[in-house]
């Protein structure tokens, strides 16, 4: 991969990892487009890997959470009294919202890194998903807050979230914010909560990939451009992440709703005509 591909996907995986409207899906789109194998084992590995720059760009934007729940964590662990705040079960929640996805990770592996990347799937996904999403998006009394989390709500995020995997184009933060609003937590808690949920599992991933897929990055994609490719996208993580935070906060989902269905309809017309291959 040249330093042009690798900077171009760096901008597509920080732009879209935190978007509603799935990076895998459009890191896939984009490595077809530039001509490269979607399932192959290399650019799955570098589709994983530079997910670590995004999910580093959220630890950095939201460390003061994190230390303020992960402190709560342990400080709920031998003080009986510190378990009434509300941080301490809300890392709990993370901690066990995220085994869902690392469980149906680790099980279809081999089936999320064949049959399911191509690119009728992540067209089916897209539009599919957008009708779950349109639902979410209309739920009203949307009144629960960050206190308001149990672990119970965290499991059923993290329930919603292990679907991504499985169907690229889904969409990681998609699932998550659907998830969210069903349960009436307002936009910008639920968007937060996707935030939250996304860390452990991308970083878990991203470094597996990095730690079990090494010789196959070196020999097939290269590791300068997946560098390359991982600093650019949490520079662009960063800025999206601010700005999303910012949107959610007075818009609805629907201007990426239109999106993702537009975006699925000229990928069935692409693949349908022969211009690009599944």
């Amino acid at each position: 991969m040249n330093w042009l591909h690798a900077v171009l996907l760096g901008i597509v995986e920080g732009i879209t990892e935190f978007l509603p409207v799935s990076s895998t899906g459009h890191l896939n789109i984009v490595e077809k487009l530039l001509g490269y194998e979607i399932n192959s084992a290399g650019t799955t590995a570098f589709t994983a890997v530079i997910q670590v720059g995004a999910i580093l760009a959220a630890i950095i934007y939201f460390w003061a959470d994190i230390v303020r729940i992960v402190s709560a964590w342990f400080r709920g662990l031998s003080n009986p009294r510190a378990r009434q705040d509300p941080d301490y079960t809300l890392g709990w929640g993370i901690i066990l919202g995220s085994i869902p996805v690392a469980v149906v990770g680790l099980l279809f592996k081999d089936f999320i890194e064949g049959p399911v990347r191509s690119l009728w799937v992540i067209a089916g996904a897209l539009i599919i998903w957008s009708g779950a999403m349109w639902l979410a998006d209309r739920q009203q009394n949307l009144t629960k807050g960050m206190k308001d989390v149990t672990v119970k709500d965290a499991l059923i995020i993290g329930a919603f979230q292990a679907l991504a995997p499985v169907f690229p184009g889904i969409s990681r933060s998609g699932a998550t914010i659907s998830a969210g609003l069903f349960l009436k937590f307002d936009r910008v808690t639920a968007t937060r909560l996707s935030f939250y949920m996304g860390i452990p599992s991308l970083v878990a991933a991203g470094l597996l990939e990095a730690a079990t897929e090494a010789s196959t990055i070196s020999n097939t994609v290269g590791w300068t451009p997946t560098i390359v490719a991982t600093v650019v996208s949490g520079i662009v993580a960063y800025a999206t992440i601010a700005w999303l935070l910012r949107f959610v906060s007075s818009n609805k989902f629907t201007s990426f709703l239109v999106y993702r269905v537009l975006l699925g309809l000229i990928i069935i017309a692409l693949v349908a005509a022969g211009t690009i291959a599944a």
